[in-house]
């Protein structure tokens, strides 16, 4: 459910790994448009075994696993539409890595918020690109959900030489771990324009140390910053060229127009309200939220971060 970049990744995935699968995208998507007229879109083919489709109750009807993949900020409207259609006991499956802005929920409890216990929910983060991915070079990732054995069925059928599956044990650490890493993601960007590269090792420390943080003070473990969710992600999203969220942290800089969504736009929004809501220090995120909302300048943001009082490294 979902034919932007990743949605048609998945689809692509699934279907080499020979599973039968239906593409969905709204009547009106360009990326629809494209994929209905050229199977195929800047990234990679999609083979002929992939029905498109454009009706929400066909796809539903279709699938045992949803897998979903669109603009986090659309969940609960998408919800809304799939409550009305025949959907007790299929598994959906959110590949989307944020949080909704305004009230700082995580998208798995969006789900739940609107469908309450109809359908079994998991998710799917880690690093990687499609770029990589369609070149053949592999990378780890994570399934998590609160219901063991939807987890292990998952990870089970999508296996694969590409894709590394791990069991994730913390569904709070997996889903905020890998929504705030696109928040350093843009912060990655914003050293990057500033000639700043060099910062980044201190940029990854420090800012794994406050997502931690938040993440325990939700009653997650906070050991899963550490791993493939976050800190794991880093590459993908603080270095690598592919990133739309670096790209967007270089624009704030340059004053340049970005065309691509980058959900850290709105996992900093989300993060502010968590950051109140918990009590929780989250200087880098907050130094991003003031600069992507035009409160900071961004050496301005970067300066005030070194004046900050000394203070042991994990205390």
């Amino acid at each position: 459910m979902g034919c932007g970049r990743w949605g048609t990744f998945i689809a692509w995935y699934l279907d080499r790994m020979g599973h039968n699968v239906v593409l969905w995208g709204r009547e009106n998507s360009e990326h629809m448009h494209i994929l209905r007229t050229k199977r195929k879109n800047e990234y990679l083919s999609i083979g002929e075994t992939v029905r498109l489709s454009t009706d929400i109750a066909d796809a539903a009807a279709h699938c045992e696993v949803m897998i979903v993949s669109i603009n986090a900020q659309n969940l609960r409207a998408f919800c809304t539409q799939l409550v009305q259609l025949p959907i007790d006991g299929k598994t959906a499956v959110l590949c989307m890595k944020g949080l909704e802005n305004k009230t700082g929920l995580r998208l798995s409890q969006v789900v739940q918020e609107v469908i309450g216990s109809r359908m079994n929910i998991a998710v799917w983060v880690g690093p990687g690109h499609v770029q990589d991915f369609e070149a053949g070079i592999p990378n780890c990732m994570v399934i998590d959900s609160d219901n063991e054995g939807i987890k292990k069925q998952l990870v089970d059928a999508f296996s694969s030489d590409l894709i590394r599956f791990y069991y994730g044990s913390d569904l709070i650490g997996s889903e905020v771990g890998a929504a705030a890493k696109n928040v350093i993601g843009i912060a990655a960007g914003v050293l990057d324009a500033l000639h700043l590269t060099s910062l980044k090792g201190a940029l990854m420390a420090r800012g794994t140390r406050e997502v931690s943080r938040l993440i325990k003070a939700m009653g997650g473990n906070e050991l899963s910053a550490y791993g493939l969710t976050h800190l794991g992600d880093y590459e993908a999203t603080v270095f690598s060229p592919h990133s739309h969220n670096r790209k967007y942290g270089e624009t704030l800089v340059t004053k340049e127009t970005f065309p691509y969504l980058a959900e850290g736009i709105e996992t900093a929004e989300a993060i502010m309200v968590l950051k109140e809501r918990y009590h929780t220090d989250m200087p880098i995120c907050t130094a991003v939220h003031q600069t992507i909302r035009d409160e900071k300048d961004p050496k301005q943001a970067i300066a005030d971060l070194f004046l900050r009082s000394i203070k042991e490294e994990f205390s």
